[in-house]
């Protein structure tokens, strides 16, 4: 686990090296061997100082956790974190020099590990990253963070870090403080030794050990951070709506613990640590944001015994938005792009999209020329299918018009190679229907993008009834080679992500067709935790489009469509009142050209607002189970597993990840409480609430979807 030598000059080097796991972590076992290490150095005479450096690529990844995971109270939880933190503060008080020589990556715990040293050196490897991201994962430095960097580098320059996970390289830690030099690799240890040697022992007391420290910057109580708490915590509320408990805990911890001694500031910490480490809230976050959306991109749903296959050439086959946007990732993956659309001058225009994009990131620095112009010329436009040839996977990404993708599908099927793949990209239309002008099915999948492409990481693979294992493998191959996050998902009309999200916008527009204030709509999605209010949603993605959906519904199914709730208001918003939307400037809101928005005061002429308003609680209510249903529903009917269906809700449509997911959130409220609420729902307004027999049957059992 850890590694000790000691050199003819009395030098200690303390190895991490944790052999039994992918990357050096911090776990009971390891805490225990560097524990020992450190109690052995200090201890030993002839050790005038000591170096911790790493074995491995990154110095240390934090911790464990599988480790953490398994904290099921405040005690276990103190029993865990108390021997690191104790260990760190031996090294503090050892009398003994201790420098960190930074080889790679130290996060979490691991930059913790390096606080603690008196002085920090790192390599200049624009690759290492430095920081303490606890908070994306719903927790908190547990082994001194909040209490060692703001002494270091003050309160108001520390929050950034704690609250928002910032990590940096080595030049910008320099320019913090966090790191006291930076080194070429080659000169690491020697410069760790040099200095232990020639100015260690002058520098064995921390700052806050000293007789006369002051806080750089003041104390929490002082004027300047008084305001910063003041001006973070208005932030953090409007941005989390209270409903992430991290945040506040750093905050919490900061300033108690940053108002009395170091060694009680710790126990501070270790305490607000213990009441995050055992809520179902950061449970959620690890399980999904860690485990499970690990699992997804390292393809754990892949069809198990295709080989896997490489890309190199690829085809889109219409240049508008999500094509333009397809064909920009895929070149700045670093694959051969052919784009075709009907005129040369639509697939330039396609090109240029890119193009945009790139030219921002030169301008901000993020990307230099040279680069720029090495990924458009990887984009090939042209209006000749017979360029379809050696391309490897084939995405038609033209309207969602049948009859046009079948066109689009005949012609591309004739020009390319025997064994290449063709996808379909379409929101709406049913992958089977689709495959059925093709050539060949086996080879024929879906492949749902979320607009914009270049920003959105979620892809639905989608199996149609004829499409083979390979073909969902392979598809899945290429989504991961262009860095986005797959789901597998069986064919259904909307698919998951859209059916299970569009029950968000369904149940506002049939609220306001009830009469409910639209105001309180929106307050209601935004402190559910949702990205945007379901009114200004759905003017940003079209009221028009969802009208669209509506009328293809309806020709699609005939006779046997049934009228949703929602539709009157698609049609008065439409047909009526010609608010389309966003990009016309009005919808449900008004949007002026100088900016900003606000609710169109028409509405409630046309939806006159009812006598007795429901509470915010139950318009919340009725906002999130509505979609969490949906998706059991997708689970009880095979459509997606429990994992994607988690991942998907997350990554594709913003889903609070305090709740992990829409599935877990079920897990969360329990799911015979669950049931009962739905079963209330139902009775009030209607049989879209009336929930599956499985998660009937697992509400009887007490059971879950996930353990716990």
């Amino acid at each position: 686990m850890v590694d000790y030598t000691v050199d003819a000059d009395g030098i200690a080097t303390l190895t991490w090296n944790v052999a039994d796991r992918p990357m050096n972590v911090l776990n009971t076992d390891s805490i225990a061997a560097f524990g020992a290490a450190v109690n052995r150095a200090v201890a030993d005479a002839a050790v005038r100082g000591v170096i911790v450096t790493s074995a491995r690529p990154e110095f240390l990844a934090g911790g464990d956790l599988e480790f953490i995971r398994t904290i099921s109270s405040a005690q276990q939880s103190m029993d865990i974190t108390g021997p690191l933190s104790a260990t760190l503060r031996r090294i503090e008080t050892s009398g003994k020099p201790f420098v960190a020589a930074i080889n790679g990556t130290a996060l979490g715990g691991g930059l913790e590990v390096c606080l603690a040293c008196h002085r920090r050196i790192a390599v200049d490897d624009p690759k290492l990253q430095l920081g303490v991201p606890e908070v994306t994962l719903g927790l908190l430095p547990a082994a001194g963070g909040t209490q060692r960097l703001p002494r270091m580098i003050g309160i108001k320059a520390a929050l950034p870090y704690l609250l928002e996970g910032r990590k940096v390289g080595p030049q910008k830690a320099l320019e913090a403080g966090i790191v006291d030099e930076v080194v070429p690799a080659a000169e690491l240890l020697a410069r760790a030794k040099h200095w232990l040697l020639n100015e260690g022992a002058s520098a064995t007391v921390k700052p806050w050990d000293a007789k006369g420290y002051k806080f750089p910057g003041g104390t929490p109580q002082s004027p300047g951070p008084t305001q910063v708490f003041f001006g973070v915590s208005g932030h953090l509320l409007s941005k989390t709506q209270a409903l992430y408990p991290a945040p506040e805990a750093i905050l919490a911890a900061v300033y108690d613990g940053c108002q009395v001694d170091i060694d009680t500031g710790l126990r501070i910490e270790q305490r607000q640590f213990a009441r995050l480490a055992t809520s179902p809230e950061t449970k959620n976050m690890i399980r999904t944001l860690f485990y499970a959306m690990g699992d997804a991109n390292r393809l754990a749903g892949r069809p198990q015994g295709v080989p896997p296959r490489k890309f190199g050439k690829v085809a889109v086959l219409g240049a508008g938005m999500m094509g333009a946007g397809l064909a920009h990732v895929c070149s700045v993956a670093g694959l051969e792009t052919v784009l075709l659309d009907v005129s040369l001058e639509a697939a330039e225009k396609g090109k240029a999209y890119g193009a945009k994009i790139l030219d921002g990131q030169v301008a901000k620095g993020r990307l230099d020329a040279a680069q720029r112009d090495q990924t458009l010329a990887r984009v090939k436009t042209t209006t000749d299918m017979a360029e379809l040839a050696g391309c490897g996977i084939v995405i038609e990404a033209v309207f969602e018009d049948r009859a046009v993708k079948a066109d689009v599908t005949r012609r591309a099927e004739a020009a390319m190679d025997a064994d290449a793949i063709f996808a379909t990209n379409t929101s709406t239309l049913a992958i089977t229907g689709l495959a059925e002008v093709s050539s060949r099915p086996a080879s024929f999948v879906g492949l749902h993008f979320f607009s914009p492409v270049e920003k959105m990481p979620l892809v639905e693979v989608i199996r149609g009834g004829k499409t083979g294992e390979a073909a969902v493998a392979h598809a899945m191959d290429f989504v991961k080679r262009i860095r986005k996050t797959p789901i597998v998902v069986n064919d259904c009309p909307a698919f998951y992500a859209n059916r299970a999200f569009g029950m968000y916008p369904f149940e506002a527009m049939t609220m306001l067709a009830e009469g409910v204030n639209p105001n309180l709509i929106e307050n209601a999605g935004r402190l559910a935790g949702m990205p945007m209010p379901p009114l200004a949603l759905i003017d940003e993605f079209s009221v028009e489009l969802l009208h669209k959906a509506m009328k293809q519904g309806r020709l699609d199914q005939g006779a046997a469509y049934r009228e949703q709730p929602q539709d009157e208001v698609l049609v008065a918003m439409v047909d009526e009142l010609g608010r389309p939307g966003r990009k016309a400037g009005k919808g449900f809101y008004d949007h002026p050209a100088e900016g900003g928005r606000t609710l169109w005061p028409g509405l409630a002429r046309r939806f006159p607002l009812a006598e007795e308003q429901p509470s915010l609680d139950e318009v919340r209510q009725r906002l999130m189970y509505s979609q969490s249903l949906e998706a059991a529903r997708c689970v009880a009917e095979g459509i997606v597993s429990t994992r994607d269906a988690d991942v998907g809700s997350l990554l594709g449509w913003g889903f609070p990840s305090v709740l992990g997911g829409a599935i877990s959130h079920i897990d969360m409220v329990g799911a015979a409480r669950f049931v009962e609420a739905c079963d209330r729902l139902a009775q009030r307004h209607g049989p879209r609430f009336e929930a599956p027999q499985a998660l009937r049957d697992m509400a009887a059992s007490g059971g879950r979807y996930h353990p716990v």
